[in-house]
């Protein structure tokens, strides 16, 4: 493989990487809103919105295996997460508490930091926090950035010295 061709599947895979976890963030949302299935919601996904042309412009595809972990950890380690965000959180505040979008996303990305170690976690919060950005205009993505670097210090000390 040329160097130009290396070089464009790895723009291509962060891409899809970033897409999945925007995606896990929105069908996180859906569950606990709308109700429903986990695998249902992900099948729905990856038929429907995934890859998708809006406004003209085509959204770059969820890579799937990831987009999968993603909605399967954090819907399935819900009680685990929120107990690790809230000491995370300013003043011990529960995560029942935020935004459903803000939650939806803290949970998302705790999940990756707890559970997918071949991911540094500066770049989990750097996507969350962009993440955040396709959201909210206000602090919220500094509200991110935060509990994400605060997380990442207690659950990967060694990778965030």
């Amino acid at each position: 493989m040329s160097a130009a061709k290396a070089k464009k599947a790895a723009a291509d895979d962060t891409l899809s990487r970033s897409a999945a976890r925007l995606g896990a963030v929105q069908v996180l949302y859906q569950l606990e809103f709308g109700g429903g299935a986990v695998e249902a919601a992900i099948d729905e996904y990856l038929a429907t919105r995934s890859g998708v042309e809006i406004d003209g412009d085509r959204l770059a595809p969820a890579d799937p295996d990831f987009f999968r972990s993603l909605v399967r950890g954090a819907a399935g380690r819900t009680a685990e997460i929120d107990a690790l965000l809230k000491g995370s959180l300013t003043g011990q505040r529960d995560p029942s508490r935020l935004d459903g979008i803000l939650r939806a996303l803290l949970r998302v990305a705790a999940f990756e930091l707890l559970a997918r170690a071949e991911v540094p976690p500066r770049v989990t919060i750097n996507e969350y926090v962009e993440v955040a950005h396709a959201f909210y205009t206000g602090p919220e993505p500094k509200i991110v950035n935060g509990v994400l670097d605060s997380l990442a210090r207690f659950l990967r000390p060694a990778e965030m010295a």
